[in-house]
């Protein structure tokens, strides 16, 4: 199947005649990615189901606003990565604890899950991920599995590239330390 152009879903999405086949497009190219970001930070299956779909309703909602002053897929990210750091901070906010604490919670729900049917090593990656701080995490997702630029990246974060690289190599070092210190 032929992967549609941005452009195109822009220019049938500004047409009301067209705008239902364009975010059907914009779907089919982008849910599967967003699921992903959104599960890496989230974890929670149902959880990221509930926050893909508020991703969308947003999208749909704003999406003849969009400029074109970043690429559509980093707005997607930025859209996808905010909701996630809302959800978060209302689930500590909600239970009164820590964001730490919220990392073990979700380390919890990550073992728990039948969702997650990966092996020892790609357990143990997950939780060296929930051990990071939270803009770490974002980098390193966004770096190392999907595989997005330096300059993607701080469209999305609003960070220079420069402290991104920085923050990309603490997370390997401490993923390094957590994966090599624990066993």
């Amino acid at each position: 199947m032929k992967q549609v152009e941005d452009s195109e879903i822009l220019e049938k999405f500004s047409s009301e005649r067209t705008r239902n086949e364009a975010f059907n497009l914009l779907l089919g190219k982008y849910q599967q990615k967003i699921y992903w970001h959104i599960r890496r930070l989230v974890i929670n299956h149902d959880d990221s189901d509930d926050i893909v779909q508020d991703v969308f309703i947003k999208v749909w909602k704003n999406l003849a606003n969009f400029r074109s002053d970043s690429q559509l897929y980093t707005w997607l990210y930025r859209i996808a990565t905010n909701e996630c750091i809302t959800f978060l901070n209302d689930k500590k906010r909600h239970n009164n604890i820590p964001l730490d604490d919220v990392a073990y919670d979700l380390a919890d729900s990550l073992v728990d899950s039948p969702y997650f049917d990966g092996d020892h090593i790609q357990m143990k990656l997950q939780q060296a991920l929930l051990t990071l701080p939270e803009k770490q995490r974002l980098v390193f997702n966004m770096k190392y599995f999907d595989d997005l630029k330096y300059e993607e990246i701080s469209e999305v974060l609003g960070t220079s590239v420069g402290a991104l690289k920085a923050s990309f190599h603490l997370a390997v070092k401490k993923i390094e330390h957590f994966l090599t210190s624990t066993d």
